[in-house]
């Protein structure tokens, strides 16, 4: 009795000790979480706060999932994008003599997920105090009014996918349920809507454009045609390179009336029928915010 005592209190001291030394060597990351800010700020390609034109109209999309290509830290000596620290990219794709985002292979996220966690060793010590982001794709539904001729006004919802990335490479993609095959390089702006009731409809198209915030346009502009959003940490983020604990970063996206199409008939609703176009369905800005 004794000795199989004293095997158990060994076998419980061996886990424990088993664990601590566990837990000491874990490391320490960087971790990127993602929300979806309907209240964010609205800004314009320079950062600026943007009303919306007159003649057009835009809602709140109800978000689904984003597509994150790219994660850069900007430290007080600002740099154009690709020489800054680039700590996470996904995966591309060369097709037809082009090199854009593999779709296949992109990381979705949806409201709270987390992107992507980086050993904080792997990130060159310094105080950032700004993030910059390659937008790939955003999935949503969105709002919409259908009038017909013989049963009157109808408020209906429809689905969303939208490639926002500077070109992306689509095997196939699904929209409200429904499969779209492409298999080719598509450019920024193109984008699938789709509904199913009350009748099935899909449709394909190019935004005119895509609204990139940039509040450091003055001093690091982005190339014409990308998605790299950019904006400031409420406090900076510092890295020491002792770090012992992870550091928790909530990328906040703001959405706020992000769908703008030209308003033809003048009520603030879609109604792609009635000859309303889509002109912008980019993000509206980013903030970072240290948890």
């Amino acid at each position: 009795m004794k000795i199989s005592h004293l095997l158990f209190c060994t076998a419980i001291l061996s886990t424990m000790l088993a664990c601590k030394k566990e837990e000491s060597t874990s490391e320490p990351k960087l971790i990127f979480k993602y929300t979806f800010d309907e209240n964010g700020e609205r800004q314009d390609n320079f950062g600026e706060s943007a009303s919306i034109p007159a003649g057009n109209a835009a809602q709140t999309p109800e978000f689904s999932s984003l597509g994150v290509h790219s994660i850069e830290l900007i430290n007080y000596v600002v740099s154009l994008p690709t020489t800054s620290t680039v700590i996470y990219k996904g995966a591309e794709k060369t097709a037809g003599g082009q090199t854009g985002i593999d779709f296949d292979l992109e990381k979705l996220v949806s409201e709270g997920d987390v992107l992507v966690e980086i050993p904080i060793k792997n990130i060159t010590p310094g105080t950032y105090t700004y993030l910059r982001n390659s937008l790939g794709y955003q999935n949503y539904k969105i709002d919409f009014l259908y009038n017909d001729p013989n049963f009157g006004a109808f408020n209906l919802q429809g689905d969303i996918a939208s490639f926002v990335g500077y070109r992306t490479f689509i095997s196939d993609f699904t929209v409200g349920g429904t499969t779209i095959n492409v298999d080719s390089i598509v450019s920024q702006g193109f984008w699938a809507f789709h509904i199913e009731d009350p009748l099935p409809y899909t449709h394909v198209g190019q935004a005119a454009s895509t609204t990139v915030p940039n509040p450091l346009d003055a001093v690091s502009p982005i190339p014409l045609g990308s998605c790299l959003v950019t904006g400031a940490f409420v406090s900076p983020l510092v890295i020491t390179g002792n770090e012992t604990e992870d550091i928790v970063v909530e990328v906040a996206i703001s959405i706020n009336n992000s769908f703008e199409w030209v308003d033809v008939v003048n009520d603030g609703k879609y109604e792609p029928l009635a000859g309303e176009t889509v002109v912008d369905m980019g993000t509206r800005g980013l903030k970072a915010i240290i948890k």
